[in-house]
């Protein structure tokens, strides 16, 4: 939830509002017109953060996976809203280990009409290579993630992924 609600801060609207006494109140007021896209399986854990904190949020989906062989990524499934080219996006995935699946993601996105510029990456989790993977064309999208999440070790170059397994139960 903690990073869902930072991640919010960055499309919130700060209004001025006047009181039915006519003083200034400066209050804040999420922007209307967000969505939550998950990427399947893992990303749907950070669904019910988003929910907490925007009740009535649209959220779409994406399947995307890997050849085992050539690492290329490759969409299987995509459920978007039908306006979602309206929409700024929280893309969900907890787990960066490499750009592939992201970079796919952005892609599909784009393809319905999303710009880039509009779109939020949300990830607990990142190596730097999945961090340094994202290409140029693609540093118009923010990127939030805990700086802490960074493992930046020769021990352990990269991340575990049992967290999206346990989630769903896949062994």
């Amino acid at each position: 939830v903690w990073l869902t609600q930072q991640s919010l801060l960055l499309i919130i609207l700060l209004p001025t509002l006047f009181t039915s006494t006519g003083h200034k109140y400066e209050g804040v007021r999420c922007e209307k017109g967000n969505c939550g896209v998950s990427i399947m399986r893992s990303g749907e854990a950070m669904e019910q953060g988003l929910r907490d904190c925007c009740r009535s949020i649209r959220i779409g989906k994406i399947l995307i996976q890997s050849d085992e062989e050539t690492q290329r990524a490759k969409v299987y499934y995509a459920k978007f809203p039908p306006d979602i080219y309206r929409r700024k996006v929280l893309l969900m995935y907890p787990i960066l280990s490499t750009a592939n699946t992201v970079i796919e993601a952005v892609k599909a996105l784009v393809e319905h009409g999303v710009q880039p510029s509009v779109i939020i990456l949300l990830s607990l989790f990142s190596t730097p290579r999945g961090e340094l993977g994202l290409p140029p064309s693609l540093e118009r999208c923010q990127i939030y993630h805990p700086g802490i999440s960074f493992l930046r070790t020769d021990v352990h170059p990269v991340l575990p992924k049992h967290s999206g397994q346990t989630y769903v139960r896949a062994d």
